[in-house]
This record gives C-alpha cells, structure tokens and sequence, in this order.
C-alpha cells in the first residue's frame, strides 16, 4: 500500500511560481511511476506531468503540452518524494493537483494509477 501526501498549494500571481510536493510511503517508491494530475472545476481531471523509471537507474519525465517549458517534474528518492515546479503560472492552471503513483508508467490514464493523494489547490491571480 502506497499512501501519498501533496502540499505546497496556494495562492500565486499569473507569471509567478509554486513548487508542490508529493511525500510517498512505501519500500518501492523508487520504482513507481509518479505522476501529477489536475482538475479544475467541471473539467475533467488532466494529466500534467510524470516520472517513471526505465529499469536500470534512469527515469524519463513526461509533460503534457499545455505545461511543456513551464513545468519541472522531480523526484527524491530518498526522501520518497516528488516534486513539480511550476513556472510562468497562467490563468489557466489553476486545479486541484493531484499526485498518483503507480508500478507500471500508465501516461495519461488515470485509471492506470491505483495510488491517490487527497490533492492541493492552486490559484493564480491575475
């Protein structure tokens, strides 16, 4: 069993930063994908960026467009936590963001992911 704890939501100015993170329980958090996903009010809950590891010590990162050059994800390992720097904030990143983790890198299928954090608000004023 995986429990995920996010924090590091708040209020920012559009072109501001915020960094959320992700505390991880769990032996194998080294191998999980982590992930980060959003949701905003009567949208559907979005894919934003993830990390997943190849198998022999190196891990990708995967960005959706609409956070491509803006966003940062990362991971510390031995801290069990991952981390999302966000740059540039628009008006139109604010969500829920939540973190999700799973053995096997699903990309943007949530469903893929069996893990859940209960999630962090963000909002950006203009």
């Amino acid at each position: 069993q995986v429990q995920l704890v996010e924090s590091g939501g708040g209020l920012v100015q559009a072109g501001g930063s915020l960094r959320l993170s992700c505390a991880a329980s769990g032996r194998t958090f080294s191998s999980y994908a982590m992930v980060w996903f959003r949701q905003a009010p009567g949208n559907e809950r979005e894919f934003v960026a993830a990390t997943s590891w190849s198998g022999d010590s190196v891990y990708y990162a995967h960005y959706a467009d609409s956070v491509k050059g803006r966003f940062t994800i990362s991971r510390d390992n031995a801290k069990n936590t991952v981390y999302l720097h966000m740059n540039s904030l628009k008006p139109e990143d604010p969500a829920i963001y939540y973190c999700a983790a799973g053995a096997v890198y699903s990309g943007s299928r949530s469903e893929g992911y069996p893990y859940w954090g209960q999630g962090t608000q963000i909002t950006v004023s203009s």
